[in-house]
C-alpha cells in the first residue's frame, strides 16, 4: 500500500505546553543547556533545542522539536556526524531531516564535536563546538528570510564544516586514544554533498526510501497495532523536497483513509510523555495533509494516535461525549495529573482535527 500526499503548509495550535527555561544568550552554553529551551537577549526571543545524534530514532528529538512548537523563531542544534568510535555507532545527517525542519520552519545549525571522554575502547560524552554554535546562533538573529533558505545556504556550505569535523576528531582520537572509523567514509559523504544540494537530496532520499521499505517489514515494541496493514507515505511540499514515512496502521471507511501512528505501553497506564509528543509531531504532518492519493485514488484523510496500554481498560477517543471519557477516567482510576493530561491532548486533538485514541492493547 503507498499514499502519496502534499502539504501546502503548517497550521497548528498546541495545549501541550512545557514550560521552557529561559536563558540568556550572554551565558548560553549548548552543552549544559537543557534539550529545549528558551534564550533571550534585548531584542530577540527564540527557541532552542539540541540533538544527541543525527539519527533520529537514537532518542527522542522529534519530542523537542515539538517542545518549541509555536514560537515564532526555531532553532535546532544537529550534529552532522557523530562517530563513537570503530566499537560503536557511526550516524550521519540525512537530507529528509534537514527537509523535515525546514517544512516546520525550524532553522538547523549544522554543528560538530570538538570534545568527548574516553569509555573503554568508545569515546563518551562529546561536546559541542559551544563558539560556533553561538556564531551560528548571532547569524540566524540577523537573519531575515525563512527556515527554509537558511538551511538550504547552510547546507550549501557543509564542506567546510566537514573539514572542521575531520580536524577535530583527529585531535579526538589522538587525545583518548580511541580508534575512529576510517575518515574514507566522511570524505564520501563530504565528496557527495559537496557537489550540489540536489545530488545530496537524492542521496539521501535513497537511503530514507530503504529505510521506508524495512519499517514496512517490521513491528516496533512500542507499537501495538490492530491490524498488520502498513503503508508508504510519500509527502511533497511546496519546495519538491519528498519525505517517506510509514504509517503504523491504515484503515479504510468509506473514502477517507485513517493514517494511524501508534504508542504502546506494556508496564503503565498510558505510553510515555515522550512517546506521545513523538506521535504529536506525525499529527502535524498527516493533519495538514492536501490532495491524498491511497494505491492511485484520490481520498479524504484522517490523523489518528493511537495509545495503547495493557494495564489501560476500555476505549476512549477525542470526539467521544464528555460523560464517555470521564467514565473512562473513573474506570481506569487515572490520577489528576493523568487526567489533565489528556483532557489537554483531547482538546489539542479537536483543535488540529485529529482523533487520539486510548484503548486496551489487544
Amino acid at each position: 500500500m503507498e499514499i502519496i500526499a502534499k502539504i501546502k503548509g503548517i497550521k497548528y495550535k498546541k495545549e501541550i505546553e512545557k514550560e521552557l527555561k529561559t536563558l540568556s544568550l550572554k551565558n548560553f552554553n549548548i552543552n549544559s543547556a537543557p534539550s529545549s529551551l528558551i534564550i533571550s537577549d534585548e531584542q530577540n526571543t527564540f527557541a532552542i533545542s539540541k540533538w544527541v545524534s543525527p539519527k533520529r530514532t537514537r532518542s527522542y528529538p522529534d519530542e523537542r522539536i515539538y517542545d518549541t512548537i509555536g514560537i515564532s523563531k526555531k532553532i535546532t542544534v544537529i550534529p552532522i556526524v557523530k562517530d563513537e568510535g570503530q566499537l560503536g555507532d557511526r550516524d550521519f545527517l540525512q537530507w529528509d531531516t534537514i527537509s523535515l525542519m525546514s517544512l516546520l520552519d525550524v532553522f538547523v545549525i549544522f554543528a560538530y564535536y570538538n570534545k568527548a571522554q574516553k569509555s573503554y575502547r568508545k569515546i563518551t560524552n562529546q561536546q559541542f563546538d559551544n563558539t560556533y554554535v553561538i556564531s551560528k546562533i548571532k547569524e540566524i538573529k540577523q537573519y531575515h528570510s525563512s527556515a527554509l533558505h537558511w538551511n538550504l545556504k547552510e547546507l550549501q556550505n557543509l564542506h567546510s564544516v566537514i573539514d572542521r569535523i575531520k580536524s577535530n576528531y583527529l585531535a579526538i582520537e589522538k587525545t583518548t586514544k580511541v580508534k575512529l572509523h576510517n575518515f574514507k567514509g566522511l570524505d564520501n559523504f563530504k565528496n557527495r554533498i559537496g557537489k550540489d544540494v540536489d545530488e545530496f537530496m537524492e542521496f539521501s532520499r535513497g537511503k530514507a526510501k530503504k529505510a521506508q521499505n524495512r519499517e514496512m517489514l517490521t513491528t516496533q515494541p512500542k507499537e501495538n497495532l490492530n491490524s498488520a496493514t502498513k503503508a508508504k507515505i510519500t509527502i511533497t511540499n511546496y519546495l519538491g523536497g519528498q519525505y517517506y514515512f510509514t504509517v503504523d496502521e491504515v484503515e479504510i471507511k468509506s473514502n477517507e483513509v485513517m493514517l494511524i501512528e501508534s504508542k504502546h505501553t506494556k508496564n503503565s497506564i498510558l505510553p510515555s510523555i515522550s512517546d506521545i509528543k513523538d506521535g504529536l509531531l506525525k499529527m502535524i504532518l498527516y493533519a495538514n495533509l492536501d490532495n491524498v492519493c491511497f494505491n492511485n485514488k484520490n481520498m479524504k484523510s484522517k490523523a489518528v494516535l493511537r495509545l495503547t496500554a495493557k494495564k489501560f481498560i476500555g476505549q476512549i477517543v477525542s470526539n467521544d461525549s464528555l460523560k464517555t471519557i470521564n467514565d473512562g477516567f473513573v474506570k481506569n482510576a487515572l490520577s489528576q495529573k493523568q487526567i489533565d493530561f489528556v483532557k489537554a491532548l483531547f482538546k489539542e486533538a479537536q483543535i488540529n482535527q485529529f482523533i487520539v485514541q486510548v484503548q486496551e492493547a489487544k
